[in-house]
This record gives structure tokens, sequence and C-alpha cells, in this order.
């Protein structure tokens, strides 16, 4: 989980209300016509720019703006150290017993070639072709909330037009000008709000997320590799923690001495 991601929208929302209620009443800014609108509008337009299928899709992938990767790429190296210590002491085919152990399918069907002895090129190629599949389903993500992110704003300015053609046919009708001014300004207020707190920034934090997975499995295929070469294992260590911040080979470094120190505890007894 993205403690970052919650914080932001928590914060948000916090600060319009202390906006909102500083100087007036909620309800104030509450108009169904207006929804109706920006959001029904925006999303209408949006749909049309894309199939459909990617509009069911962009509804599935908005948890994954709460989501990180970069916790795992700790975890992961310290996974294929493992294993390719017991490809040095076993052999390669004893990692055929530690594919039920792994989780991540990327991860599990690169040791699945290297135990049926493929070729390291064909390895690396069948991988990498996977990862730019991955990127381009990514992208295709990112584009709808960055499409909704311009569309919402001009159906605000539609909502505004509409209300001011309502609030010029109603200047001879006092009690008509009030709900004409408010769905000619409330509009505008949605979309920018939906545009600048919701989609950019949903699409940013998959963008993010996006090269942060993209990283993790090149990781994962370089230490794949590595152990189908008999590569030594500390050397493979080494590698792969060029991939972590200064901040990850801690936690790392953190990871393995606290496991070393519970072997140590456990051979003591």
């Amino acid at each position: 989980m993205d403690i970052a991601t919650i914080f932001g929208l928590v914060a948000g929302v916090g600060i319009m209300l202390y906006g909102i209620l500083s100087g007036g009443a909620l309800g104030n800014f509450i108009d169904p016509a207006s929804v109706a609108i920006t959001v029904g509008g925006g999303l209408a337009s949006t749909i049309i720019c894309f199939p459909l299928a990617n509009s069911i899709q962009a509804v599935k992938i908005l948890p994954l703006a709460f989501r990180s990767h970069k916790n795992k790429m700790v975890v992961t190296i310290r996974q294929l150290v493992e294993l390719s210590q017991k490809a040095r002491r076993d052999g390669l085919l004893a990692l055929e017993s530690a594919q039920n152990e792994i989780q991540d399918s990327f991860l599990k069907k690169a040791l699945e070639l290297v135990v049926d002895g493929i070729e390291a090129e064909m390895v690396r190629n069948s991988m990498q072709l996977e990862i730019d599949s991955m990127a381009i389903r990514h992208q295709s993500g990112q584009a709808y909330y960055r499409t909704l992110a311009t569309q919402f704003p001009a159906w605000g300015m539609i909502g505004t037009l509409m209300g001011l053609v309502n609030l010029l046919k109603s200047l001879d009708d006092p009690s008509g000008i009030g709900p004409a001014m408010a769905l000619a300004i409330i509009t505008t207020f949605y979309g920018s709000v939906l545009a600048n707190f919701l989609c950019t920034p949903i699409a940013n934090k998959l963008a993010g997320n996006s090269a942060d997975e993209i990283r993790l499995r090149e990781l994962m295929v370089e230490g794949i590799l590595s152990i189908q070469s008999g590569e030594n294992p500390r050397l493979m260590e080494h590698k792969l923690k060029t991939f972590l911040s200064p901040e990850q080979k801690l936690q790392y470094d953190t990871l393995v001495k606290h496991e070393q120190d519970k072997l140590g505890m456990a051979s003591g007894l």
C-alpha cells in the first residue's frame, strides 16, 4: 500500500473542506445538474475516445495507484540470491522444486524457461517481449486518465456556458438567477477538481508505478540469467543491488543481517 497516495487524498479533501466551510456551507458546492454535466459529459467523451474494453480496464487498474513495487525489489533480490545458491549447490534442475514457492508469475515463467534448458538469449528476448507488452498496456491506462483530465475541465466550461445562457434568459426573473449562476460556476469547479486532484495525479502515479514494475522485471531477468550462467551468488547479489536506491540498499542489508542473526540463534540452540 502506498501511503503517499492515501495521504495526498486525505490532505486534499481536508484542504478543500476547510476552504469551503471557512467561507460558506458545504451545500453551496453540491449541485446535481453540475455533477451530471461535468462527470457525465467527461466520461461520455472519454468513452468515445477508447474502445469499451479500455473503459472497463481503467476501472480495474485504479487500485494500482495505491500500490508500490519499490519494497518488492529488496525481497526479490534476496529470493534470487537464494535461488542462485541452490542452483550452485544442487544444479539448475533443482530449481524445478522451487517454482511452486514463487508467487510472481513473471519470475516463475523466466525460471521455467531456464529449467527447461532454453538458451539465455531466447530467455532474454522472450521476457523482454513480455515487459514491452506490459508497458504498452500500462500506457493505455495512463492515457485514459489523462484524457479524463482534459475532458472534465472542458465539460466544466460547457456547463458554465449553459449556466450563462440560462442566466441571461432569467434576468427578468430574479428567482432563476441564483440556480443559473450556480450551474455556471460550480461546473468549472468540478471540472478543475476532477482533473487536477484526481485524474492527473492518478495518471502520474500509474506511470511511476509502471516504471518501477518494469525496473523490477528487468532485475528479475538479470538475476535469472545470472543463475543460468552459473555466476557466483555474491557477485550476482552485488550486481542486482545496483538496481536499488541508497535507502533500499540499507533495507536489504538490514534484511540480510536479520536473517543471519536468526540463523545464528538457531545454530546456537
